[in-house]
């Protein structure tokens, strides 16, 4: 110990010797000496501070003289000494007694690290059981202490983490300063995916607050866009004046595709046709001028055949089948989707000798992708669709019916041209054009909340929709009803609407057990669960109501509402909880023999019946269930699994081959469905947040080596649902492993999801696996037309648009967007009845909701014609987004960039900023379309040339 030190410790030993002896007058002076020597001490960030190491024996001593002291002044003051020792104290909660108990000088005064252990032991204290009310006032006014050190402090996150522990953010609000607004609600916000229901949503609301305390409204309104509260929305819009920021955030629900009525406001013309996107069109054709790639390309462009391994001799399929034909017309759509231009539409003659090339459902769906190519651009879209509406065949006239939904779909025109031309097909007699006209609806008025959608009268598109579920016609086939049902999914996604939800429960409850079966009731289940979509609490009753369904119809549906309810929140009781479906063993009649026969390679053929009854063999765990077929029996059927009725280990059923470890009844229900609903869910919960999304896919991994096959067919899905339209490499080696899988269905959700994952991002080595993948499966036509199908998706656009749900720097999901993709995925969970039977591929089609330009286009307020906007070209930086909550001082926001010129694409994970300072945008996401202002303060740099 050097002199300096022990010296410090003798003063230190004097002291609490003079405080145990008679003469109280030394007693104040000797506390502020103590006092003094504490606070002066300075020491390096690893150690103790010397006077607290050398007071810890003398702790419990001055306890005792604390107790003895009488003038109140001294106690006080030597309360606040025993606070500070008690850092180094084993006692809990003598920090904060003591400081209660002392005289209240300001908090900082003891240093940074005294505060950051108040605030330490308070979230302990505060959640003791049985704390009195007065306690809890106490607490709370040290609380309040302690936030506003450290807002003073550049410590807003430790402030924030404090009132998080202990639910009180309503106090923030209070102490924030308008300097360090924009870093606490930042870290609010990035925070709420991390916190379970309901604490998420009081964390969002508290940003709103925020915001609006400093007048930031278009951030205000994008929270209350994530709480979903379309009312807070409008109650903004009334508080904005600056008519310029009124249109940014007009164009930002367009995009988030709610659409509102503005009657009444001045602007309210400018505003809603902002808000309808109804000149998208017009901006992602300059864009496409600007990158110069108008020029309209064919499906053989897209797959380039003639680089594919040919096999000479060997090449069976037919070059002209009907489902390359289909396939044909749906790539044709995907890469030519918004340019109005390409080569098979454009002439009548053209089209209509291309929509003969397929049969029945066929032409519906090849019909239907001329409402991609026009898509957002009503006036000449209806113009074209128009020349087929009068053909005297219904399957061509319902799949112009569809193109109109499409073409409108995120478009809301003031006059409705969809429900005008729609509506008067949706009670038809022949059921095909129902189809048409029912799901054209959903996809027009997905998440519409506009006056002409919701009333509640004929002509109401909802109103119209619902008269369909209890339709007695012949014409209502199930097929109808279950379009019906999914299309009221879609206008009315996440709206909660329990009434409309309890119509189609009823229309459930009335069906007998052997009509759930039908494939197309599960689209009645679809809608009701999208009605909830990230509602979270809201859908618990209905959870439970649904319950009461047979299984295992029932249990699907409740599971399939639950994880709509908390898609996208990274809830991890919620993925736990499906974890758990996923691991349970179930037995069906039809299953069993890919069960058995592929256990019976890698299991011991004949189990005794020792083993087979031997607890514990769950489906989860790493050894694969044993097979129980009985040993003595030689002639054992192994393919079928069903031992012979003589053995005693089958008591009359067939299914006890595979039975779980323990003898259990055999009437257990099969609730494998339900496991593939889980499977799905856990990617679309998971997606919320890039942590679970890497958790998910290491829980994916296991699922595809110990899961049932229904658990393995649904993996690729959930993949894909974890990165849309953003192809990263793991992801990209894991599904094309499952495309060449030897259970078809498996593949073919793979090939689908290669599809989704690498959509619109024109990806070359995903375009050299598809490429390979073609000539491996030249002879599948079903898995050829599905390559066919994600080369088309990989080319969306070409390559000029996204599928990815999430938008405004990955803070906003699009519900309608996350609807779509959910809905294609549910679709493919059972491929067979579905997408892929010939009949109903026009569900792909629920994709449209998702596909979004990803550009970003700058506009001015045009000089000549105040109040409109024109496109202005201005130079901006794109780069990699980095991460900078909570980051000291101004991070830069974005790396690695490089600088264009607007419009300009943006991919998966990048930001763009402006390049120098002549405008101020109005939002500071620089995304789609952004309003700019001129900079009153700017100064162009003046290059003087030498002379």
């Amino acid at each position: 110990m050097t002199e300096e030190d022990q010296k410090l410790e003798e003063d230190l030993n004097l002291l609490v010797q003079r405080l145990s002896e008679p003469d109280t007058s030394l007693y104040k002076p000797s506390l502020e000496t103590m006092r003094s020597l504490i606070r002066a001490s300075t020491t390096s960030m690893t150690s103790v501070p010397k006077p607290l190491k050398f007071m810890r024996p003398h702790y419990n001593k001055m306890k005792e003289i604390y107790t003895s002291i009488a003038a109140p002044e001294v106690k006080k003051l030597c309360a606040d000494i025993i606070s500070v020792l008690a850092m180094t104290s084993d006692e809990r909660t003598d920090t904060i007694n003591y400081r209660i108990l002392g005289s209240h000088e300001p908090i900082g005064d003891w240093g940074h690290e005294y505060v950051r252990h108040l605030a330490m032991e308070m979230s302990e204290e505060w959640k003791k059981e049985g704390t009195s009310d007065a306690r809890k006032a106490e607490l709370l006014q040290l609380t309040q202490d302690i936030v506003s050190h450290h807002m003073k402090h550049n410590a807003e996150v430790e402030a924030c983490d404090l009132l998080i522990e202990i639910e009180r953010l309503d106090l923030l609000v209070t102490y924030v300063q308008e300097v360090d607004h924009q870093r606490v609600c930042l870290y609010i916000l990035s925070c709420a995916p991390l916190t379970p229901d309901p604490d998420n949503i009081i964390l969002i609301r508290t940003a709103l607050q925020l915001y609006l305390k400093f007048n930031r409204y278009l951030e205000a309104v994008r929270c209350a866009i994530m709480v979903n509260d379309v009312p807070k929305v409008h109650e903004i819009f009334a508080k904005a004046t600056d008519p310029l920021l009124r249109k940014q955030m007009a164009i930002l629900l367009g995009r988030h595709q709610i659409f509102l009525d503005y009657e009444g406001a001045e602007d309210s013309d400018a505003l809603s046709e902002l808000n309808s996107n109804a000149h998208l069109y017009e901006y992602f054709h300059s864009l496409a001028r600007e990158l110069d790639i108008m020029e309209p390309k064919t499906p053989e462009g897209i797959y380039k055949s003639h680089l594919e391994h040919s096999r000479p001799f060997g090449n069976s399929s037919q070059p002209d089948s009907t489902r390359m034909n289909l396939a044909a017309a749906l790539v044709n759509g995907f890469v030519n989707c918004g340019f109005g231009v390409d080569k098979m539409m454009a002439e009548t003659e053209e089209a209509s000798r291309w929509f003969y090339k397929n049969k029945e459902y066929g032409m519906l769906t090849a019909a239907a992708s001329q409402g991609l190519i026009w898509r957002w651009d009503i006036d000449t879209g209806l113009a074209q669709c128009d020349r087929f509406l009068y053909i005297n065949d219904d399957y061509i006239k319902a799949g112009t019916l569809l193109a109109i939904g499409i073409i409108s779909s995120g478009i809301q025109d003031a006059c409705d041209p969809a429900s005008a031309l729609l509506l008067d097909h949706v009670q038809s007699e022949r059921p095909i054009m129902r189809v048409g006209s029912i799901l054209g609806l959903g996809l027009a008025y997905a998440n519409s909340k506009r006056e002409t959608v919701t009333k509640n009268e004929e002509r109401g598109v909802i109103f119209e929709l619902k008269k369909v579920l209890s339709d007695q016609k012949p014409s209502a086939t199930p097929e109808v009803k279950g379009l019906a049902g999914l299309s009221l999914g879609l206008i009315l996604v996440g709206t909660a609407d329990a009434e409309a939800a309890m119509e189609m429960l009823q229309a459930l409850m009335d069906k007998s057990e052997t009509e759930l079966t039908d494939p197309n009731m599960r689209f009645l289940a679809l809608g009701i669960a999208l009605i909830f979509l990230q509602t979270q609490d809201k859908s618990d009753v209905f959870v439970e109501s649904l319950r009461s369904l047979p299984d295992p119809f029932g249990a699907m549906v409740s599971t399939l509402v639950e994880v709509c309810a908390y898609a996208g929140t990274g809830n991890v009781l919620k993925i736990q909880k499906l974890l758990h479906l996923c691991s349970e063993h179930y037995e069906t009649p039809v299953a069993e023999k890919k069960t058995t026969s592929t256990r019976a390679g890698r299991g011991n053929p004949s189990a005794t019946p020792a083993r087979a009854a031997a607890p514990g063999a769950a489906a989860g765990t790493a050894t694969p269930a044993p097979t129980g077929t009985p040993a003595v029996v030689p002639g054992a059927p192994r393919r079928d699994g069903a031992a012979p009725s003589a053995t005693p280990a089958a008591p009359g059923s067939a299914d006890a081959s595979a039975t779980d470890a323990t003898p259990a009844p055999p009437a257990k229900p099969d609730l494998s469905s339900q496991q593939a609903i889980a499977v799905l869910g856990i990617g679309l919960i998971a997606m919320g947040d890039d942590i679970g999304s890497q958790m998910a896919l290491r829980m994916f991994g296991h699922l595809i080596r110990y899961g049932e096959p229904v658990i393995r067919r649904a993996v690729p899905l959930a993949l894909s649902l974890l990165s849309v339209s953003n192809p990263q490499l793991n992801i990209l080696e894991t599904l094309s492993k499952f495309s060449h899988d030897s259970d078809p269905d498996t593949a073919h959700n793979a090939i689908f999801a290669m599809g989704l994952v690498g959509a619109g991002t024109n990806n070359a080595r995903l375009v050299a696996m598809l490429r390979n993948l073609a000539s491996y499966h030249y002879k599948d036509q079903v898995s050829l037309m599905l390559v066919r199908i994600a080369q088309g998706l990989t080319h969306l656009g070409k390559g000029t648009m996204t599928l990815n749900p999430w938008h405004s720097d990955r803070q906003l999901l699009s519900p309608s967007a996350l609807a779509s993709l959910l809905s294609i995925c549910y679709c493919f969970l059972d491929a067979n009845n579905t997408v892929l039977n010939s009949r109903q591929h026009y569900l792909l089609y629920t994709l449209v909701l998702a596909m979004q330009p990803r550009m970003l286009t700058t506009l001015i307020e045009d000089e000549m014609k105040p109040g409109s906007l024109k496109q202005l070209n201005v130079s901006v930086r794109v780069g990699q987004a980095v991460d900078v909550v909570a980051q000291a001082g101004k991070p830069k926001t974005i790396t690695g960039f490089q600088t264009h010129t607007t419009p300009v694409l943006l991919a998966h994970g990048e930001r763009a900023e402006l390049a120098n300072d002549e405008y101020i945008p109005v939002t500071p996401h620089l995304e789609g379309l952004v309003i700019l202002k001129k900079n009153p303060e700017y100064q162009p740099v003046v290059v003087s040339s030498k002379k």
